[in-house]
């Protein structure tokens, strides 16, 4: 076999790390070397990471007038661009009754079934890309903020005359912590950028990536696809905030590359066993 690629046991190939930077115990000089995960530090890292994000999105102010006027100017620039299409597929969507009410209950559960899935796949099932993986998802997300507070933004559904249905509030359907009594414990203008997209994405590419069935790959592919419909279609978000969440995922893509020397999912699928120690020479 050759230096640059390393069998699984599920028999597919990866690059393995180049000789030529690691040290003397084997580990990549300037990188960080995977670890095995913690169970117990994993469980409580997400449900920290998770209360932080939140609680940090929806303390950013919510500045009505200042993201009405950018959602007008993001409406303009779609026009100019020729992909202002939100409204057309909005009202498409919501004619059909079964079609917009399950779209509905997509947006607000799977963004959070799925991603807390694949976690918990990776853990088990390839732990020596976890770290990595979980990296470039916490980067996408934190990173996010900063858009938030940036570049407030009204979704579609809240544009003053935009013409665009509240598909949550005209069907009544649970679960949008954007509408309804719910409205007041999230922040209403921070849609960009899509962190559905963002995390739907991530996803995607995981199972795509690493997933030994051809179904489950091709169902990687299409899970961000559908997503970005079922955004757009419940009038959540612009074509361009999916945009700006796609840009918050090559972000976490790229510090992840840095901080372990190769993208996440390059990395051996196992933990590699620490080198045992160089034996002493005897003292005279």
């Amino acid at each position: 076999m050759s230096d640059s690629t390393v069998t699984e046991p599920e028999g597919r190939e990866q690059p393995a790390v180049p000789r030529a930077v690691t040290g003397g115990h084997g580990q990549a000089r300037g990188v960080r070397r995977p670890r095995r995960p913690r169970l117990w530090f994993e469980i409580l890292l997400i449900a920290v990471s998770y209360w932080t994000y939140s609680a940090i999105r929806n303390a950013v102010p919510e500045q009505r007038v200042q993201a009405l006027s950018n959602a007008d100017g993001v409406w303009r620039l779609e026009h100019r661009l020729g992909i202002a299409a939100e409204q057309a597929v909005n009202h498409a969507a919501n004619s059909v009754t079964w079609l917009i009410i399950g779209m509905n209950y997509y947006y607000a559960t799977l963004h959070f079934v799925i991603t807390v899935g694949v976690l918990v796949w990776l853990y088990r099932w390839h732990p020596g890309r976890y770290a990595a993986t979980r990296l470039a998802l916490f980067a996408t997300t934190g990173v996010a903020l900063a858009g938030y507070y940036l570049f407030p933004l009204a979704p579609p559904r809240l544009m003053s005359g935009g013409g665009f249905v509240d598909t949550v509030m005209r069907h009544h359907t649970w679960g949008s912590m954007a509408s309804g009594d719910l409205k007041h414990m999230s922040n209403q203008y921070a849609a960009m950028p899509s962190m559905h997209i963002g995390w739907s994405l991530w996803c995607g590419l995981t199972l795509f990536a690493l997933a030994s069935l051809p179904w489950v790959r091709v169902l990687g592919l299409l899970y961000p696809a559908v997503t970005l419909l079922v955004i757009v279609a419940t009038a959540n978000h612009f074509w361009l905030d999916a945009v700006g969440g796609v840009l918050c995922l090559a972000f976490g893509l790229t510090l992840a590359r840095l901080w372990y020397g190769s993208l996440p999912y390059a990395l051996p699928r196992r933990v590699p066993a620490p080198a045992p120690e160089p034996a002493q020479a005897p003292s005279a």
